[in-house]
């Protein structure tokens, strides 16, 4: 049935048309006297605003061939241009979906959030041009990956540009009720031979750490406070002193989320005891503190530069640490806790990985002194019977 609001629509199954009738004048040019095309969504106002652009169009197309017809003077000496395509997608290009996407994904969310969404899509529109989403191909996600690789880019990166990709094509979709595949929702990227993170040796964690308690600089003792947390460097370098619990009769950092810093999942808000270097690194600092973030050269109201930061370090390690990366850390934290024999789910728990399972979705998870029991193993001997402890 056509509906009777909004020209040119005609809905069917769910789903909307455009369609128009070809003026007589025109008609033979076209095969059919009527001209039908599915728009691809459910949503009436995507469709609305897709079927307006493409009668604007048509209007000036079939403008432009009236005036071909004419019987001008001199016409034979006019450079005539091929008539521009009558027919594109309704659907938004891939710059409309970026813009859709910080317009509902960005708020509250810090300047390197917005950053790397447009340098990701950047790529895309660099290689593949900036076309409507439907126009994008799974072959075309592939030369896109390809051409990264010839870029330059490791596996890793890849895979975060891809991840940016995905979820902002995605969310445009399913905003505009869009009938069509992402094209890159499942394009292969390889893992480069080393390029899994290995885990640091507990006498290397203790020589660097030993390291960074004597140098006690701000980078040095970023180092040491990830080394026994476990923290990923973004959820270390957005702390503020509000977030430690010093005075606490087992102190421990309260890991919340702030506008500067978001967290990277639900799981990742947590407890965390602090011991070991940790420890002795959050005293150095605290006497010596200055304003609310603890690492003023990499913090501030407006976001983290985790980027910057992540690449100094990673070159400082890998002076007494071959093939360590400062991620490296979180990695020997799981191992050390699990060596340790500490249950699973507390590990998740105090790392801010995600459940295992449902049934650990319930309840409020270990209590803090539960918590500090098993950590305070991070840097003993591992044995054989399992940590037991109780909810």
């Amino acid at each position: 049935m056509v509906d009777k609001n909004a020209h040119y629509l005609m809905c069917k199954g769910g789903v909307y048309y455009f369609t128009r009738h070809v003026p007589n004048d025109i008609q033979r040019h076209y095969s059919k006297p009527r001209i039908v095309m599915c728009l691809k969504t459910r949503s009436k106002s995507a469709a609305l605003k897709a079927s307006n652009s493409m009668a604007s169009k048509l209007d000036d197309f079939w403008l432009q061939m009236r005036i071909g017809e004419m019987d001008v003077p001199a016409s034979s000496l006019l450079i005539r241009k091929k008539p521009a395509e009558a027919f594109t997608s309704c659907a938004p290009k891939l710059s409309d979906a970026l813009e859709t996407y910080c317009r509902l994904k960005g708020g509250g969310r810090a300047e390197l959030f917005f950053r790397s969404s447009f340098r990701n899509i950047g790529y895309v529109i660099e290689h593949l041009g900036d076309r409507p989403l439907d126009a994008y191909s799974s072959s075309d996600a592939a030369s896109f990956r390809d051409w990264l690789v010839g870029r330059g880019l490791s596996s890793s990166s890849i895979r975060r540009i891809f991840s940016t990709v995905r979820a902002v094509t995605t969310l445009t979709i399913q905003e505009d009720g869009l009938i069509c595949l992402n094209a890159f929702s499942k394009t292969f990227i390889p893992r480069e031979v080393g390029d899994k993170r290995v885990p640091i040796s507990l006498d290397d964690i203790k020589r660097v750490q030993r390291i960074c308690l004597e140098v006690a600089d701000e980078r040095r003792l970023l180092v040491a406070l990830i080394s026994d947390t476990g923290m990923r460097l973004s959820e270390a370098l957005g702390l503020i002193w509000s977030d430690f619990k010093l005075d606490h009769e087992y102190p421990h950092i309260n890991l919340i989320p702030h506008p500067w810093r978001p967290l990277k999942t639900v799981g990742s808000k947590r407890l965390i005891p602090l011991v070991g270097a940790a420890y002795e690194a959050t005293k150095i600092m605290h006497r010596h503190r200055s304003t609310s973030f603890l690492f003023n050269s990499y913090t501030d109201e407006t976001g983290c530069k985790g980027n910057s930061c992540s690449a100094a370090l990673n070159k400082w390690l890998k002076q007494h640490v071959s093939d360590a990366v400062i991620h490296s850390f979180r990695h020997s934290f799981r191992d050390r806790l699990r060596n340790a024999g500490v249950q699973s789910e507390m590990i998740d728990q105090l790392g801010g990985w995600s459940k295992q399972s449902v049934g650990q979705g319930y309840g409020d998870g270990y209590h803090l002194a539960s918590l500090r029991k098993a950590i305070g193993f991070l840097n003993s001997a591992p044995y054989e019977h399992s940590f037991q402890t109780s909810i």
